[in-house]
């Protein structure tokens, strides 16, 4: 818990009935490695907070698994769209290791953000700070060779080769895993 009140006095201040609050809003768990935290279908009723794992979003297109984003230590992870909509998800979360995690359930997140302004602050500056890192993928990505791509992700999750199997990685970047191989190669 240490570390979800750390990343969040970065951005606010933390009274000591914010602190109580949080701690009563953050709900620890654990996962396996492979565990999904939300399906396709589902609606994203809960934000996590990652302690200690690795985990991606992902959905089907034409059958085959695309990877959308990794997370791991440090951050916070949902489905965004379905979180804050509160519409059904068109990704699924799985666990790429064992995982301990912060869920805070959606309800519980507004009524902090109501409750709190500190914490209102802390969830704007959060969502500004994922839209600004999504827009500038996004934006950029159309346009970088696959080496590019790559080199960006490293720059982003610089041990990620040592924690997703690499046809995930692939999958991320739009490429084959025979295209990756030679990538990684020629480092």
């Amino acid at each position: 818990m240490q570390d979800l009140l750390h990343y969040i006095s970065q951005h606010a201040y933390i009274t000591p009935e914010l602190k109580k609050a949080i701690l009563n809003a953050f709900q620890r768990i654990e996962t396996k490695k492979g565990d999904s935290i939300l399906q396709e279908g589902q609606r994203a009723k809960d934000l996590y907070f990652v302690e200690k794992g690795m985990l991606h979003n992902y959905y089907l297109h034409d059958g085959r698994q695309v990877s959308s984003w990794f997370y791991a230590e440090g951050q916070f992870i949902t489905a965004w769209s379905s979180f804050y909509l509160q519409k059904p998800s068109f990704e699924t979360i799985e666990c790429l290791e064992d995982s301990i995690l912060y869920r805070i359930s959606f309800t519980d997140f507004q009524k902090l953000i109501a409750d709190f302004p500190a914490f209102g602050n802390f969830a704007r500056l959060m969502a500004e700070d994922i839209l600004a890192v999504l827009d500038e993928f996004t934006k950029s990505w159309s346009f970088l060779s696959a080496k590019e791509k790559y080199e960006l992700l490293l720059r982003k999750f610089p041990q990620i080769e040592l924690r997703v199997k690499l046809g995930y990685i692939a999958s991320f970047l739009g490429i084959s895993q025979e295209t990756l191989s030679r990538i990684r190669a020629q480092r």
